[in-house]
């Protein structure tokens, strides 16, 4: 994937809230872990704190990314592509975007959604309208999707790291579809209908709110490249990989658990795969809609 050159985001922010991670993190359970750390899931279901989703502000203080380091210049690359495309296609329909936020945390990070550790991934809170990611994430991405330095062979300093950029590039575009789906309202609906059926209808409800972000995320792609052209061979197949582990029905085999749909938050992993390449052939948000009605 090619980010070098570009413009940077200002919205990327580190915390200083710091701390150790609580529960051990993801590092012992593997398959089980990549739900959290790859995708994560909506505060309304991921945290588990037992907190809900306030208009409160982040209790941690933060201050402006100033890390020369390259993962927090790839964050910064990324959330700006996503910046200049939701911008775009928010004008196209009349609307204006409003750019998220994006904390980039160490350990543990409290949010308007509640704290979170390690061991929670990356995930975005409606409540501050902020992205949270873990220092760890691009490390930890790399050892458990298999996704190593050196796709290509090259080894060449130029190359060290290149491969899994666009994997990496796609979970954090899918946060920001939650963020869009934030300002469109869907994720009020969602919370609302949620509040108003049993736990297996909410369940189904999450699981469209997800496929839809992934959507979201291959619309992102896919304007992306036709405006700065930042996709290179085998980048594609990398965001499938990723999408194709974390689904709901791969990751309870991967366990030992059963497979029951009812439980399921996120998708099976060919609907995942599914909805991001809809998304990405498209280009087009009206492409995205995993309700059909059903909010």
């Amino acid at each position: 994937m090619k980010w070098r050159g570009r413009r940077g985001s200002s919205n990327v922010r580190t915390s200083s809230g710091g701390g150790k991670m609580i529960g051990g993190g993801i590092g012992g359970i593997i398959i089980a872990g990549i739900l959290w750390l790859v995708f994560g899931v909506n505060p309304m279901t991921a945290l588990q704190t037992g907190q809900v989703v306030t208009g409160g502000s982040s209790s941690t203080s933060t201050e402006p990314a100033t890390s020369d380091d390259r993962d927090t210049q790839f964050v910064k690359v990324v959330l700006a592509d996503t910046e200049e495309v939701w911008q775009q296609i928010f004008n196209e329909g009349g609307q204006t975007y409003k750019d998220p936020s994006l904390v980039l945390f160490n350990g543990q990070v409290t949010s308007a959604c509640g704290s979170a550790t390690s061991a929670t991934g990356p995930f975005y809170c409606p409540g501050d309208q902020t992205i949270y990611l873990d220092t760890s994430f691009f490390s930890e991405m790399r050892q458990n999707l298999g996704i190593t330095a050196d796709r290509q062979g090259s080894g060449d300093i130029e190359n060290q790291g290149r491969a899994g950029d666009f994997a990496q590039a796609y979970v954090i575009s899918h946060e920001v579809g939650h963020h869009v789906q934030t300002l469109l309202g869907i994720t009020q609906q969602v919370n609302e209908a949620s509040r108003q059926v049993s736990k297996v209808q909410a369940n189904k409800l999450s699981v469209l709110q997800e496929l839809q972000a992934d959507c979201f995320a291959g619309v992102w792609a896919n304007r992306n490249q036709q405006r700065v052209q930042f996709l290179e061979p085998g980048d594609i197949d990398e965001a499938l990989n990723a999408a194709s582990q974390i689904g709901d029905d791969r990751l309870a085999r991967a366990s030992g658990g059963a497979v029951v749909p009812d439980n399921f938050t996120h998708g099976t992993s060919q609907q995942r795969v599914n909805w991001f390449t809809r998304g990405l052939n498209s280009g087009n948000v009206q492409s995205c809609d995993t309700f059909s009605g059903a909010l």
